[in-house]
C-alpha cells in the first residue's frame, strides 16, 4: 500500500468472530488493538515489528458481551480508529 489503511471489519455486526484489514506502507512498529465503550483495552491484535503489505487478523469475541467495540492501529505517526458492533 501507498499510505497507512485501516478497513472497516467484515462482518458487521458480528458473532462470534471478525476480521480486521490493514495496510503499512513501510516497516515499522504496528499496534492494533480492541477497546470496549468505557475506552478500557480488551486484547491486543497486533504488537510488533510488521513490514510492508496488507495484513487481516481475526477477532475472537466469544468471550466478550454484546455491545460496541473500537479498534485502533497506530503506526509511526499514524492512528486510525474504528467501530464494531457484537451481536450476540
Amino acid at each position: 500500500p501507498e499510505s497507512y489503511e485501516l478497513n472497516q471489519n467484515y462482518p458487521n455486526p458480528f458473532n462470534p468472530t471478525t476480521n480486521i484489514k490493514f495496510g503499512v506502507p513501510n516497516t515499522g512498529n504496528v499496534s492494533l488493538k480492541v477497546f470496549n465503550q468505557l475506552g478500557k483495552e480488551v486484547v491486543t491484535l497486533v504488537n510488533g515489528i510488521k513490514t510492508a503489505g496488507t495484513y487481516e487478523v481475526s477477532f475472537d469475541a466469544s468471550t466478550f458481551g454484546s455491545g460496541i467495540y473500537f479498534y485502533r492501529l497506530e503506526a509511526d505517526n499514524f492512528t486510525a480508529t474504528k467501530k464494531m458492533i457484537l451481536v450476540k
